[in-house]
C-alpha cells in the first residue's frame, strides 16, 4: 500500500530539521515571480530563497550516493537548501564537496548559516558571484550538477549559458538536473552532438534529468 507520509533517505536528524524548517517557512516574494511579473534583479529577492523542493533533493541524494560523487556542483545555491540534500550525500559517501555559486550576498550568508546548523559546512564551497565566473573553473571533473538558474530579460538564458561552460567540466556518466525546464537549455541536452540524453519528471511541475552519456 502507497504511504503518502513524508519519509527522507537522509538519515541524520540534524540534517533533515534544517531543511524542514527551510521548507516550512518557504513563502511566496512579496515582489512577485520573477519568472512571471515581478522584478529580474535577483537582489531585489534577498530575503527569498527559490529553491528546490524536497522530492527533487531526495532524488538528487539518492543518484549522488548510487554514483559514489565526491564532486558536484550547483546553480544556485540560493539560502542552501539543494546544498543540504548534495553536502549530506558527499559526507555519507565518505567525503567530498558541492561546489555552490550565489551573486545575492545574504543568500551566500544563509546558506553557509544553514550549512553549520547541519553539521555539513565542512563540504561545501560556497562561491559568491556570477556563475558565469564562480563555475568556469570546478578543478576538475564532477558528478553531478544542478542547474537552477535565474531568469533573464532577453537573449540566452543563464541555464543555457552555465550547461555550456560547465557540461565539459562534467565527467561521462553523470548528471545534470535543471528546475526550470529553460527552452534553450532543453535544445542543448536534447541535441545528440551535446552528449547527453534526458528525460521530464512530473517533479515540481517537470524536472530535467540530463545523464552524460559521451
Amino acid at each position: 500500500m502507497y504511504n503518502a507520509e513524508p519519509h527522507s533517505a537522509i538519515r541524520d536528524a540534524r540534517v533533515t530539521a534544517v531543511i524542514e524548517r527551510l521548507q516550512a517557512t518557504r513563502r511566496a516574494p512579496v515582489r512577485g515571480n520573477p519568472m512571471q511579473s515581478g522584478s529580474r534583479d535577483p537582489h531585489d529577492y534577498a530575503e527569498q530563497g527559490f529553491s528546490i523542493h524536497p522530492e527533487q533533493g531526495e532524488l538528487i541524494y539518492l543518484l549522488c550516493r548510487g554514483l559514489r560523487a565526491q564532486r558536484v556542483a550547483e546553480f544556485a545555491t540560493s539560502v542552501g537548501m539543494s546544498t543540504l540534500y548534495f553536502a549530506a550525500a558527499m559526507r555519507d559517501n565518505g567525503g567530498g564537496t558541492v561546489i555552490g555559486s550565489e551573486i545575492v550576498p545574504a543568500k551566500v550568508a544563509a546558506a553557509k548559516r544553514n550549512l553549520a546548523e547541519a553539521g555539513l559546512a565542512d563540504y561545501a564551497d560556497i562561491r559568491e558571484g556570477d556563475a558565469r565566473k564562480t563555475l568556469r573553473d570546478l578543478g576538475g571533473l564532477v558528478d553531478f550538477i544542478l542547474i537552477d538558474g535565474w531568469p533573464g530579460d532577453k537573449g540566452p538564458t543563464l541555464a543555457r549559458q552555465v550547461i555550456e561552460i560547465v557540461a565539459p567540466q562534467l565527467r561521462v556518466g553523470g548528471y545534470v538536473m535543471n528546475d526550470n525546464a529553460e527552452a534553450d537549455f532543453l535544445e542543448f541536452v536534447r541535441d545528440p552532438d551535446n552528449g547527453f540524453v534526458s528525460i521530464t519528471l512530473p517533479l515540481k511541475g517537470g524536472t530535467e534529468l540530463c545523464l552524460k552519456v559521451a
